[in-house]
């Protein structure tokens, strides 16, 4: 009985990250086409960039040359960043969404929510304000993925990705929901402490390889974090609607 009974649970749990995984797979896919389709016109989104590294300069954080170069100098740390940028992204979205979907359902659930939300209100953005990235706007930094690794272009076919939607950076803000979800998941000090890296480690990557500013980082992590407030209003309302529940 307790065998048949576990036998069935595993199945039920089964489905439902199937499920999800099938509706998150949807969401992805939309995000990638429509951010593809609404490529916007290379001259306008090089004044934004310009008008952005302007205002970095007036604020004093125009740091991304000063981020780039001991990196770019050295093979080794070049090597590093263009990993963290490429294999620190949907491979490791997708590795915890697995875990959390499978083991910790609720953290799941707020992981997905918090992505779905920033990535809609991204979308407008990316359409509305299209910005260049520094890799393409300023002729002093250099395209250290394009340079030194295919993976990306694996990862994320040129047909699905818009080279003009740099602001904000979800690269880096989804890497923060991803990293909030590790550390109210897991169960041990050494976890937590990868669930802290993950975004720090992003943030220096992805103005490393200069395919962001800092301002894109500072945008994607606010925009992560309303998602994630977003989230957190939808799981307070199914945990009342489950009360509820006769």
């Amino acid at each position: 009985m307790d065998i048949s009974r576990g036998t069935r649970l595993a199945r039920s749990r089964l489905a439902w990250v199937l499920g999800q995984a099938g509706l998150v797979a949807l969401g992805v896919f939309v995000y990638f086409r429509v951010r593809g389709l609404t490529e916007g016109a290379e001259d306008t989104a090089l004044a934004h960039a310009r008008d952005l590294a302007a205002l970095e300069q007036r604020l004093g954080i125009a740091v991304e040359a000063e981020v780039q170069a001991p990196f770019e100098s050295s093979h080794l740390g070049e090597t590093l960043v263009n990993w963290v940028y490429v294999f620190g992204h949907w491979p490791v979205i997708v590795l915890v969404m697995v875990w959390t979907a499978w083991h910790h359902r609720e953290v799941f659930l707020r992981l997905r929510d918090g992505m779905l939300v920033s990535g809609a209100i991204g979308l407008l953005i990316f359409a509305t304000y299209p910005v260049a990235p520094p890799r393409l706007a300023d002729d002093g930094l250099v395209d250290t993925v394009t340079r030194s690794s295919d993976a990306y272009r694996v990862l994320q076919p040129p047909a699905f990705v818009n080279q003009y939607a740099a602001m904000p950076s979800l690269h880096y803000g989804w890497d923060l929901l991803v990293g909030i979800a590790v550390v109210s998941a897991a169960t041990t000090a050494w976890l937590r402490l990868v669930g802290l890296a993950l975004p720090v480690a992003m943030m220096v990557a992805v103005v490393a390889t200069a395919n962001h500013f800092v301002l894109d980082v500072v945008a994607g992590a606010a925009l992560a974090l309303v998602g994630h407030a977003v989230a957190l209003r939808l799981e307070r309302r199914r945990l009342r609607r489950r009360r509820e529940e006769p």
